[in-house]
Protein backbone atom coordinates (compact mmCIF):
# COMPACT_ATOMS: atom_id res chain seq x y z
CA UNK A 1 0.00 0.00 0.00
CA UNK A 2 1.34 3.54 -0.94
CA UNK A 3 0.81 6.54 1.50
CA UNK A 4 0.29 10.33 0.39
CA UNK A 5 3.43 12.24 2.01
CA UNK A 6 2.91 12.93 5.19
CA UNK A 7 1.94 15.93 6.68
CA UNK A 8 4.54 18.10 9.44
CA UNK A 9 2.43 19.03 11.71
CA UNK A 10 2.36 17.37 15.24
CA UNK A 11 -1.25 16.08 14.54
CA UNK A 12 -1.97 13.55 12.43
CA UNK A 13 -4.66 13.62 9.82
CA UNK A 14 -7.30 11.43 9.10
CA UNK A 15 -6.46 9.23 6.39
CA UNK A 16 -8.89 8.68 3.36
CA UNK A 17 -8.16 5.47 1.01
CA UNK A 18 -8.89 5.60 -2.38
CA UNK A 19 -8.24 2.72 -4.83
CA UNK A 20 -6.42 3.73 -8.26
CA UNK A 21 -6.98 1.83 -11.21
CA UNK A 22 -4.77 1.37 -14.23
CA UNK A 23 -5.44 1.80 -17.89
CA UNK A 24 -3.34 0.63 -20.97
CA UNK A 25 0.23 2.72 -20.98
CA UNK A 26 -0.41 3.73 -16.83
CA UNK A 27 -1.18 0.15 -16.00
CA UNK A 28 2.20 -0.49 -17.75
CA UNK A 29 4.28 2.23 -16.08
CA UNK A 30 2.94 1.88 -13.03
CA UNK A 31 3.54 -2.13 -12.85
CA UNK A 32 -0.10 -3.01 -11.64
CA UNK A 33 -3.62 -2.52 -12.57
CA UNK A 34 -4.78 -1.05 -9.20
CA UNK A 35 -3.93 -0.36 -5.57
CA UNK A 36 -5.51 1.08 -2.80
CA UNK A 37 -3.84 4.50 -1.79
CA UNK A 38 -4.05 6.00 1.68
CA UNK A 39 -4.08 9.76 1.11
CA UNK A 40 -4.94 12.52 3.80
CA UNK A 41 -8.43 13.64 4.54
CA UNK A 42 -9.27 16.75 2.32
CA UNK A 43 -6.46 15.19 -0.32
CA UNK A 44 -7.00 16.20 -3.88
CA UNK A 45 -6.38 15.01 -6.76
CA UNK A 46 -3.20 16.58 -7.68
CA UNK A 47 -2.25 15.47 -4.41
CA UNK A 48 -2.62 12.14 -5.46
CA UNK A 49 -0.87 12.20 -8.81
CA UNK A 50 2.33 13.86 -7.32
CA UNK A 51 2.17 10.97 -4.41
CA UNK A 52 1.89 8.38 -7.48
CA UNK A 53 4.90 9.96 -9.27
CA UNK A 54 6.61 9.43 -6.70
CA UNK A 55 6.29 6.51 -6.09
CA UNK A 56 6.41 5.00 -9.47
CA UNK A 57 8.98 7.15 -10.80
CA UNK A 58 9.81 8.74 -14.18
CA UNK A 59 7.65 6.88 -16.64
CA UNK A 60 4.25 7.34 -14.97
CA UNK A 61 4.84 10.47 -13.74
CA UNK A 62 5.16 11.24 -17.45
CA UNK A 63 1.52 9.27 -17.95
CA UNK A 64 0.44 11.42 -15.23
CA UNK A 65 0.80 14.56 -16.64
CA UNK A 66 -1.18 13.44 -19.55
CA UNK A 67 -3.79 11.25 -18.66
CA UNK A 68 -7.30 11.63 -18.23
CA UNK A 69 -9.06 10.90 -14.41
CA UNK A 70 -12.34 9.45 -13.39
CA UNK A 71 -13.27 9.71 -9.99
CA UNK A 72 -16.37 7.24 -9.09
CA UNK A 73 -16.72 7.05 -13.07
CA UNK A 74 -17.62 10.60 -13.24
CA UNK A 75 -14.69 12.67 -15.54
CA UNK A 76 -12.64 14.84 -12.65
CA UNK A 77 -11.92 18.21 -14.83
CA UNK A 78 -10.71 19.95 -11.71
CA UNK A 79 -7.50 18.31 -10.59
CA UNK A 80 -8.51 20.28 -6.99
CA UNK A 81 -11.42 18.14 -6.55
CA UNK A 82 -11.31 16.53 -2.84
CA UNK A 83 -10.99 12.61 -2.97
CA UNK A 84 -13.71 11.20 -0.75
CA UNK A 85 -13.11 8.42 1.32
CA UNK A 86 -13.37 4.53 -0.21
CA UNK A 87 -12.93 6.95 -3.80
CA UNK A 88 -12.38 4.88 -7.25
CA UNK A 89 -9.74 7.13 -9.04
CA UNK A 90 -9.23 5.56 -12.77
CA UNK A 91 -6.19 6.76 -14.57
CA UNK A 92 -6.73 6.72 -18.35
CA UNK A 93 -4.11 7.91 -21.07
CA UNK A 94 -4.21 9.36 -24.11
CA UNK A 95 -5.70 6.66 -26.24
CA UNK A 96 -4.72 6.54 -30.20
CA UNK A 97 -6.44 5.38 -32.89
CA UNK A 98 -9.97 5.65 -35.12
Amino acid sequence: MMTAPASTSATTAPAATVTVRYFAGAKAAAGTRSETVAVPDGATVADLVTALAADHGDALARVLGAASFLLDEVAVHDRATVLPDGAVVDVLPPFAGG
